[in-house]
């Protein structure tokens, strides 16, 4: 299960997502929202809350402002805005495959907002199925398993169902799963007493693309990142990896 390398760049991106914490829990909260007002409050009744709780959790949203947020999306206000889930896709530099999942309340806005930082960074928004092919939606954490073997992390992946694992080094390493089986991956992971550091659901490419010039690594970088800023962006996924030589090097 071990030896592939198109989980590795979450390690890079938990890195960077950290520094924008803020608006991780903004677009975690907003998927709250939709899941509430769409099957009610009550997660054991709602699976997709359920799901969206879990997911807040893993990014150490509080029990407060999670539950707020239960509360907005089930409460009826004339203000309530009406989210729409749409996926975009297109090339970055290089012809770096690239799907950007957003939730947005005017659509309007947001194609030519996604268009735009596109093109600025030296690609192009393609249209719908020009590279969606490549992905399939799967699980992905990062844990923490100091002190353990890669055959000891293995063994409780596949006694979790999951699907692929990769050791990263220093300790950590990415599990995958089905991206129904969030929850139960999730909580067999913690029970064997890993430390999750990102657990997210997220489009994985079938094969990947290294990058092994620095230049345009860090071009697709700031297409990345440029588009994650965006507060209607939920998920920025691509079909590159980076060189380990250059890894350590991206801004």
């Amino acid at each position: 299960m071990a030896g592939h390398s198109k989980f590795a760049n979450i390690k890079h991106r938990k890195g960077a997502q950290d520094k924008k914490r803020a608006g991780v829990f903004s677009k975690i909260a907003r998927k709250i929202i939709v899941a509430a007002r769409a099957g009610g409050p009550d997660p054991v009744m709602n699976s997709a809350l359920r799901l969206e709780v879990e997911k807040a959790k893993s990014v150490n949203m509080p029990k407060d402002v999670i539950k707020r947020n239960i509360d907005k999306g089930a409460g009826i206000g004339a203000d309530a805005a009406d989210y729409h889930e749409l996926v975009y896709e297109g090339y970055g530099p290089g012809g770096v495959a690239v799907m950007v999942d957003v939730l947005t309340d005017n659509r309007n806005r947001t194609a030519p907002e996604v268009k735009k930082i596109f093109e600025k960074a030296g690609g192009n928004m393609g249209e719908p199925g020009c590279v969606g092919f490549m992905f399939q939606t799967k699980s992905v954490f990062l844990i923490k398993a100091e002190g353990k073997s890669e055959d000891d992390v293995m063994e409780v992946v596949m006694e979790a169902d999951a699907e692929d694992m990769e050791d990263l080094g220093d300790g950590q390493f990415t599990v995958s799963a089905d991206y129904q089986r969030f929850i139960d991956v999730k909580l067999a992971l913690e029970a064997a007493g890993f430390e999750i550091e990102a657990g997210e659901i997220q489009r994985v490419a079938d094969t990947t693309v290294e990058v092994d010039d620095l230049k345009k690594a860090q071009q697709i970088t700031n297409l990345v990142d440029a588009l994650e800023e965006n507060d209607d962006v939920q998920s920025v996924s691509t079909n590159h990896s980076l060189a380990e030589s250059i890894a350590d090097k991206i801004e």
